[in-house]
């Protein structure tokens, strides 16, 4: 139903711009429907819009007119992806700013999106990951294992002196 009531209001915002051409009013309600599905980032919109065959001066006005209207907002978008990838995949900062890098984001933007990861919340994450996988793993000795648990939360992007930290402040690792 949303997506009904936005294409339905850019519509009307595009009546009152009568000068764009047919094809540049389709590819701004396509693009506006695109967003309003879920955050995007400037270059994922980029790309898409490319995909649909517009020129460069068309794909810049289109996005030009989506952050105007507040479909595209990369900070937004930064915030949305970090918290998800937290929540859901238990990824650690490091990950994540490197994806965020990946998709072009700024570094203002990034910064503000790692400060949305509660601290609590990070640590928590990480010692579960820590306590799960100590137990999954059966090596012959301690600091076999302490190095195969670590690896594990490091490639979960988990700061790898943190994790060293936890590994050998705690007795639940020795």
């Amino acid at each position: 139903m949303k997506n009904v009531n936005v294409i339905f209001n850019f519509e009307q915002k595009l009546e009152k711009n009568k000068h764009i051409n047919i094809a540049l009013q389709q590819a701004l309600l396509k693009a506006a429907n695109y967003c309003a599905y879920q955050e995007r980032c400037h270059q994922e919109v980029k790309q898409k819009l490319k995909e649909w065959g517009l020129r460069e001066n068309e794909a810049l006005d289109v996005m030009h007119q989506l952050i105007a209207q507040q479909y595209l907002n990369e900070e937004r978008f930064a915030k949305a992806f970090a918290g998800g990838k937290f929540r859901t995949k238990q990824w650690g900062r490091v990950k994540i700013k490197m994806e965020l890098k990946l998709r072009e984001v700024s570094d203002y933007c990034i910064k503000s999106a790692l400060q949305e990861i509660d601290e609590n919340d990070y640590l928590q994450t990480l010692q579960d990951l820590l306590d799960k996988k100590w137990a999954d793993i059966k090596a012959p000795n301690v600091l076999t294992k302490r190095a195969k648990v670590a690896r594990y939360v490091v490639s979960k992007g988990f700061e790898q002196q943190l994790v060293w930290e936890v590994l050998t402040s705690s007795e639940a690792y020795r």
